[in-house]
């Protein structure tokens, strides 16, 4: 299965409607989407970010054709923050300048006839403290630190658990389709080797066969 959670995107071939992330209200936001990206279109997503807060966009191909894509990200003011062409996984890291709504849009129009499987996991802000500091006035507890440390070792789990299935996705996604070449392949030499077989059968069989000439006498 693909990283959770996974929420397919549909739009029109050539221009995919835009999609506006609505993200409940907290300290940290993070919303991690897999949606197909047909060919020759181009689909944007939209998030309402805070001046200071600190953001992390994170995506990669899992399949289609060579697993690139184009990625663009651009601040309330269209300045583009952020612009790589046919990437297959990238990662970048920003703090909002400004308030406003933040777009950034994967493309994939430079492709003609294969389309996209794409992961994108987009972070903005960072984590609440487990325990928060405020209104205590004694340090953590040996029980608290050692939830402390249990919670940070998960969610490192979680982030190797999401990345070790892109990569066995995309593993698969390439076996698959190494798999489809070979047997083509395999099937294209048959065709070749049954065509040589009876060419040969049939070129050794007029060495071997009897040539009748008829002779014509011309009388005086």
């Amino acid at each position: 299965p693909l990283p959770r959670p996974t929420m397919p995107l549909r739009g029109s071939p050539a221009v995919a409607p835009l999609l506006v992330l609505v993200l409940a209200a907290c300290a940290a936001r993070a919303s991690e989407i897999t949606f197909e990206l047909p060919d020759n279109a181009k689909q944007c997503f939209y998030e309402e970010i805070a001046q200071g807060t600190k953001c992390t966009l994170e995506f990669q191909v899992i399949t289609g054709g060579h697993y690139d894509v184009d990625c663009r990200l651009e601040d309330p003011d269209g300045t583009v923050l952020y612009k790589e062409m046919k990437k297959q996984y990238d990662s970048f890291t920003f703090t909002a300048t400004r308030n406003g709504t933040y777009k950034f849009c994967f493309s994939n129009e430079f492709s003609t006839f294969t389309h996209k499987t794409v992961y994108f996991d987009f972070q903005v802000g960072e984590d609440p403290p487990l325990f928060p500091s405020e209104n205590r006035v004694t340090a953590l507890t040996q029980m608290e630190s050692a939830c402390v440390s249990i919670h940070e070792a998960l969610k490192s789990v979680i982030d190797y658990q999401t990345h070790f299935r892109l990569r066995e996705a995309q593993g698969r996604s390439r076996a698959e389709d190494l798999n489809t070449r070979v047997a083509y392949w395999s099937i294209g030499e048959a065709i070749i080797l049954l065509v040589v077989s009876i060419g040969q059968v049939f070129l050794l069989k007029s060495f071997f066969s009897d040539k009748r000439t008829t002779t014509t006498r011309v009388g005086s």
